[in-house]
């Protein structure tokens, strides 16, 4: 199951272009008999995710979740306490749902300043740390740096950058699947 925002919502494109749905694709190229969920709700916080997860969990018993949460939250420069502390609550309601993790790290334009956007981007790699868990860095890693990639607004790639998602996750997926 993909649990995150308007990135794996395929927000601005159609559905079956977005990362998630390729995700589907990959794994069945690559003869994994996993059935991929999208989860993953446009504009949706930490703060509301937490409050949607526990029915997800129980209506879909994943085996694995992608946590992609908290863009939303940097974009409206929400405390990062709080972020944490739902992402926090997110991972122990999954690890107790029996699932196992995979942790999907953001970055917030730079136009925030460095005092909020640096602690934001560390503050998935310490999660990862403190719960042991296996991390994409930066989902969308390698996208923005070319406009012609992203959406007019800046923060949502274009349907042809959707399989550089799929390669960005895939190295951070496959020992899961493969344990």
């Amino acid at each position: 199951m993909v649990f995150g925002d308007s990135l794996s919502a395929a927000y601005g494109i159609e559905e079956e272009q977005g990362w998630v749905n390729l995700l589907q694709a990959k794994l069945s190229q690559e003869q994994y008999d996993f059935r991929v969920i999208n989860a993953s709700v446009s504009g949706e916080t930490s703060t509301g995710g937490l409050a949607r997860l526990p029915a997800m969990l129980d209506t879909h018993q994943p085996d694995l979740v992608i946590l992609e949460l908290g863009g939303n939250d940097g974009l409206r420069g929400l405390p990062l306490n709080t972020l944490k502390t739902n992402l926090q609550e997110m991972i122990a309601l999954i690890q107790a749902s029996g699932a196992r993790i995979l942790l999907a790290g953001i970055q917030i334009p730079p136009n925030y300043g460095p005092r909020y956007t640096v602690p934001f981007f560390e503050l998935f790699g310490e999660l990862a740390t403190e719960n042991d868990l296996p991390i994409v860095p930066f989902l969308i890693d390698g996208i923005p740096q070319q406009p012609e990639l992203m959406q007019t607004d800046g923060i949502h790639p274009r349907a042809e950058a959707q399989w550089m998602i799929v390669e960005n996750v895939w190295p951070h997926l496959k020992p899961l699947l493969d344990s």
